[in-house]
């Protein structure tokens, strides 16, 4: 596993080259060898019996759909190896940016916290509450009527009693109503990305705030 710090770097990383010539490496030796095997049967047939020719097409369109499975294979895997540089090619250009990804925290820092809300459709009303760790209520933030989507949100670090909340961590949950029916809101959490990481399971972002996040979690970059 490695982990880029910009473009250039992320795009080192691809072998595609040196993957395709092994694949046509790979077919090029079965055919060789099936060919091998046909000329040598038909050598030692037995002459009272000689091969069918169609039993011969047969044999030679096998290797032709044999042949023809290869090279898809091996374009597939070419767009999937361009696909994924593209992708973390992307994804290295985030670095130093903001990103709300699904998440229930809120990081209050120099009396600013940012979090987001992913609305499964439009609502009259939302909500945001903002609680201590311990789950108490420290304020609450109208956003008044919303679009679908997701919508950010900033929390200025004042309680609802006028004080102003330390620095540290909060979460917060949230309530959307659209004519008195309750609307799914699902919480976004804020991250800074300061580097991209290269795994098994596809490009993810190591941030600040998040952790580690795979790129297809992100719902918005701020």
């Amino acid at each position: 596993m490695s982990t880029v710090q910009d473009a250039t770097s992320a795009s080192q990383l691809f072998g595609v080259n040196n993957t395709s010539a092994v694949t046509k490496s790979a077919v090029d030796d079965g055919q060789t060898r099936f060919l091998k095997l046909l000329v040598t049967q038909m050598q030692n047939q037995d002459p009272l019996n000689p091969l069918d020719n169609a039993q011969v097409t047969s044999q030679l369109a096998q290797l032709s759909t044999v042949d023809g499975i290869n090279k898809l294979n091996a374009t597939v895997q070419a767009l999937s190896a361009s696909y994924a540089q593209g992708q973390t090619l992307q994804a290295a250009s985030l670095i130093g940016r903001g990103v709300l990804a699904p998440g229930s925290s809120l990081a209050l820092q120099s009396g600013m916290a940012i979090g987001g809300i992913d609305l499964s459709q439009p609502a009259d009303s939302v909500v945001v509450t903002v609680n201590d760790l311990a789950g108490n209520a420290q304020q609450s933030i109208d956003l008044g009527p919303q679009n679908a989507g997701v919508v950010a949100f900033q929390w200025d670090g004042v309680k609802s009693d006028g004080s102003t909340a330390a620095d540290g961590a909060y979460a917060f949950s949230v309530k959307a109503v659209q004519k008195g029916v309750s609307v799914v809101a699902d919480q976004l959490a804020y991250g800074q990305v300061g580097s991209v990481t290269l795994g098994a399971l596809g490009t993810a972002l190591n941030t600040t705030g998040l952790g580690t996040v795979a790129l297809s979690l992100i719902k918005q970059i701020l």
